[in-house]
């Protein structure tokens, strides 16, 4: 798998946003195939930092409805994969520069 196919786009959330500020803690949603070792490389090519630890967690696909005039519409959200990234001491990732 190509580096650039890895990382799809980093996750900006309250939650992830405060592990930023106190564990160096990076959010990302991946591809579903790629492997620790896959995100790591991409982390350290694509943001120039040294990465510590790699966690991952694949979130199931979830069924949402919602009432209109017409009666209830269901569908499903896809499910996908998110990683947490640490990275070494007094590094960081500017995660809204390009913004």
């Amino acid at each position: 798998m190509k580096l650039s196919e890895v990382l799809v786009k980093p996750v900006l959330s309250e939650k992830a946003n405060a592990q930023q500020d106190k564990l160096r803690r990076y959010a990302f949603r991946v591809n579903k195939k790629a492997n620790k070792l896959e995100i790591k490389k991409a982390v350290e090519e694509f943001y120039g930092v040294t990465v510590i630890d790699v966690n991952t967690s694949v979130l199931p696909a979830k069924t949402k409805t919602r009432s209109t005039k017409a009666g209830y519409i269901q569908g499903r959200k896809p499910g996908y994969k998110k990683a947490m990234v640490t990275v070494s001491e007094g590094e960081t990732i500017d995660l809204y520069g390009n913004i």
